[in-house]
């Protein structure tokens, strides 16, 4: 029987869940198991550590319920070990952990989180030979270095970035559009798409700006902004600036629709952000968790171990499952046999189908639209 139908038919999940219910998070002892290291990277301190944890706690829920079914290759009875590092969402640091885990010896790799620390790591896990699966990693660039180790599980920047300038101007009918970014591969990348096929779709860029991704002050620049009355604002960054930046935008009497992507598509956001998240709209890569094929019994499943899905959970989950459905059909946790059969995946996940293209990102990949309304995200609309 292959993971796949054993986790879509649920031999597993309803005695996980009995365990998790009542607090038990114990996993398989290895025994006489040989072991497969598996590493797992994203911020795990700082203002996106509780996108980075969930990160981590979507791909170790997967580890368990593969060492709780058995995994053997080739006759022989193996048991994962997930490693987690901290990047702290820092290109410098990223590289440094990647080759830690090289070091130690993984055979692949789920991450990182950011764009700007998921591109440098990349040289370091195509060096080595290691197969990288980023959950969460939107930017272009990512997939295209030309390294044949990278593969993402979730819809681009091109896909996100066109997705939200459709709807900006064919929905929204913003003519008038200003934007800010954090100058990191993510938000740069996601802004200058939009503004691109904003422009292709007949719409004004009135002010562009910058900022960084520490920054929590943006007076400044939205004062310059307000001065061209546009009539939507774009911001292409994380939730812990966007937060501050809504609450700035309505200080300031800006009346302009604050639209980004889905690094402000995060409960984090309406946490910062207070009142001011009220009519923000943002998108995700995917669709929503509801409508995920295996979607809530992803959540039931992750809820009682860990608590509410931040975001990407369910992707570092599916990534997880990716990797060892290759050394399946491969027969091998070498990753030189391995790799191979990657870009060769049609997966049934949690998220959907995974295939990949020749660059390795998803084929077909869905972006939704959200709104916050009341206090919590509602979707607007997806987009395949």
């Amino acid at each position: 029987m292959t993971i796949n139908k054993w986790c879509q038919q649920g031999l597993y999940a309803s005695a996980l869940i009995g365990l998790l219910g009542l607090g038990a998070c114990s996993q398989p002892d290895s025994g006489s198991a040989s072991v497969i290291k598996l590493g797992s990277v994203s911020p795990l301190t700082g203002p996106q550590a509780h996108l980075g944890k969930d990160n981590e706690n979507g791909a170790q829920l997967a580890v368990d319920e593969i060492n709780m079914a058995g995994l053997t290759l080739a006759g022989r009875r193996y048991h994962l070990q997930l490693l987690a590092e901290d990047d702290q969402a820092d290109p410098k640091t990223a590289t440094t952990v990647a080759q830690q885990l090289v070091d130690d010896g993984v055979v692949g790799v789920i991450g990182h989180l950011n764009s700007g620390a998921t591109i440098p790591a990349a040289k370091v896990y195509f060096d080595a030979g290691i197969p990288q699966i980023s959950p969460s990693a939107t930017a272009i660039a990512y997939t295209h270095l030309g390294f044949n180790t990278a593969f993402r599980v979730m819809s681009n920047d091109a896909q996100q970035g066109s997705a939200l300038a459709h709807y900006a101007t064919d929905v929204l009918h913003a003519q008038r559009i200003a934007i800010i970014d954090d100058r990191t591969a993510y938000g740069q990348g996601l802004a200058d798409e939009f503004a691109r096929v904003a422009a292709a779709d007949g719409a004004k860029v009135v002010a562009r700006e910058y900022t960084t991704d520490k920054a929590t002050d943006f007076l400044s620049i939205l004062t310059s902004i307000k001065a061209t009355s546009p009539q939507l604002v774009f911001f292409g960054g994380m939730d812990p600036q966007a937060g501050p930046l809504a609450r700035q935008m309505r200080q300031l009497g800006l009346t302009g629709q604050l639209m980004g992507g889905d690094g402000m598509q995060t409960g984090q956001f309406i946490h910062l952000a207070g009142d001011a998240a009220e009519g923000v709209i943002a998108s995700t890569p995917g669709v929503p968790l509801s409508a995920m094929p295996q979607g809530q019994a992803f959540k039931t499943r992750f809820m009682a171990r860990y608590g509410d899905v931040q975001n990407y959970a369910p992707y570092a989950y599916d990534a997880v499952y990716v990797l060892v459905d290759a050394m399946k059909r491969a027969n091998s946790a070498d990753p030189q046999r391995y790799l191979a059969l990657l870009p060769k995946t049609d997966y049934a996940g949690v998220t959907g189908r995974i295939r990949f293209d020749a660059h390795g990102d998803l084929a077909q990949g869905a972006v939704t639209v959200y709104q916050v309304k009341s206090g919590v995200w509602q979707v607007l609309k997806t987009i395949q």
